[in-house]
């Protein structure tokens, strides 16, 4: 049996106290703030003041790994999501008719929910869970260092309560987290940590389908994109969805969309989201803002191997991702599931935080990296939409808009799409098969035309949008929405 203390309790830290407790190890969590999520969903999403996590309220749309870890680990915790009003889709929905079924065809889920329907069910799972003490609303004040020997090694925690020896120390204290502080006042060298700059904003607008209505507009994309700008949708859980807005940082219209009324207008220009307001929702936020976005990898190790033992990261606090691709809560739940599984190894602590620093750079680095590009590139777009829509798409443009258009026409690249999406397969790896460049090469045979296109507004219209109404044009607004502070 091991003993593990386990700084923080997001996703990460909860899922990691749960798959440890489950094995048979002794778990002590530790967390800042009191509030245990569950029995009123919208009050404990929209009414939690949470200013340490501002993504909390932002649509999450949880990818496959975060289904197949807690079916693994936790399968009464999934089907508590399911049963709180979580849905399932698979990618390959999209076609009136599924192709003949795949290995792996099955786990191509995208779990559709907001992030409080997780944390309530492993809030409730931990409480439930007898080899794991929960203390919450006790934050960890600092770290027990043994300064002997070569490598510093964690020995456990102190709060204002007392100090607790561990094992393994876990740093599940998000982007965040006061731990990189504390191993530096501890002498440790300093780890390589790395932090890319983000120049977009989201913007979103929560919405609840009315009981009597459809609970979906039909066929309908999820995203449409103009030159500077993207809009989204998030159907979730209980009949909500979000409606989101991406722009540059540069943007000068970015601060109107803080003004409901404007974001309805402007989100109404953009296809996918109008299906679904068309469908007459009522608002029940106000518009929630997030910046200030990094993808951030922090990982307590630098180019000769770890900067201490005995403590290691998971989620947020070791690899901070913007959210444009939804993979931080799979991250997350990946490198709970791999300590909870190496745990046993913990007490040897030079080799446990070496094995697990190796894995961290083959499991998890890879989509970190492609986070960071794929974010270059948009925000280099967003930011410059003039340069980009006057200049002729280049040869790699033109693929990726034709691949992004036949897969919602050839299931077989819809299939590799969704591989990409949901960190099977690299992108390169996906689309790089004989199948789907064969598949690609057909479909581009029968579009000979074919030109990458936006389907949203252009900067005139948006631009339109953001100006007065006039009078007899109505606001499609709700006085009464609840809007988080």
């Amino acid at each position: 049996m091991t003993r593990v203390a386990i700084v923080g309790g997001g996703p990460g830290g909860l899922a990691a106290a749960l798959f440890l407790g489950r094995r048979g190890h002794r778990v002590t969590l530790f967390e800042r703030d009191g509030h245990r999520p569950g029995a009123d969903l919208d009050a404990d999403f929209f009414d939690w003041r949470r200013p340490g996590v501002p993504h909390a309220v932002q649509p999450h749309g949880l990818l496959a790994p975060v289904r197949t870890v807690l079916r693994a680990e936790a399968s009464d915790v999934y089907r508590a999501m399911l049963r709180m009003g979580a849905r399932e889709r698979n990618e390959l929905d999209w076609f009136a008719e599924r192709p003949p079924a795949r290995p792996g065809d099955e786990d191509l889920v995208t779990v559709q929910t907001r992030r409080i329907v997780l944390e309530a069910a492993l809030h409730d799972a931990v409480r439930r869970e007898p080899g794991v003490d929960a203390r919450l609303g006790e934050p960890v004040e600092g770290l027990l260092v043994d300064r002997r020997g070569g490598l510093p090694r964690v020995t456990g925690v102190r709060t204002a309560s007392g100090t607790y020896e561990a094992d393994l120390v876990l740093d599940a204290g998000g982007r965040r987290s006061p731990v990189s502080g504390w191993l530096s006042e501890a002498g440790c060298r300093d780890a390589a940590a790395e932090n890319h700059l983000v120049g977009i904003a989201y913007f979103c607008r929560w919405y609840r389908l009315r009981a009597d209505g459809p609970r979906d507009p039909g066929r309908v994309k999820a995203g449409s994109v103009s030159a500077f700008a993207v809009g989204g949708v998030f159907p979730s859980d209980n009949g909500i969805f979000a409606a989101s807005l991406t722009v540059s940082t540069a943007d000068p219209t970015r601060a109107a969309l803080r003004d409901p009324a404007v974001f309805e207008r402007a989100a109404r220009t953009f296809p996918a989201i109008a299906a679904w307001l068309a469908l007459e929702p009522e608002p029940v936020s106000g518009v929630l803002a997030m910046g200030g976005l990094h993808n951030r990898w922090a990982a307590p190790a630098d180019a000769d191997g770890p900067v201490v033992t005995g403590l290691v990261g998971v989620g947020d606090s070791v690899a901070y991702t913007n959210p444009t691709m939804g993979q931080g809560v799979a991250m997350a739940l990946w490198a709970a599931q791999w300590v909870a599984q190496h745990a046993d190894t913990a007490p040897d602590p030079a080799s446990f935080a070496a094995q697990y620093h190796r894995w961290l750079a083959r499991a998890l680095r890879p989509w970190f990296d492609a986070q960071v590009a794929a974010d270059r590139a948009n925000a280099a777009q967003l930011a410059d939409p003039a340069r980009v829509s006057a200049e002729p798409p280049t040869a790699a443009a033109r693929e990726r808009a034709a691949l992004f258009a036949c897969a919602h026409d050839d299931p077989m690249v819809m299939r590799a799409r969704a591989k990409a999406r949901h960190l099977v397969l690299t992108a390169d790896q996906a689309y790089s098969t004989k199948e789907v460049r064969a598949r690609l090469a057909h479909w581009l045979d029968a579009h000979p035309d074919f030109t990458p296109a936006y389907d949203g507004p252009a900067r005139a219209e948006w631009e339109s949008t953001l100006e007065p109404p006039s009078e007899s044009a109505p606001e499609h607004t709700n006085s009464a929405v609840r809007t988080p502070e």
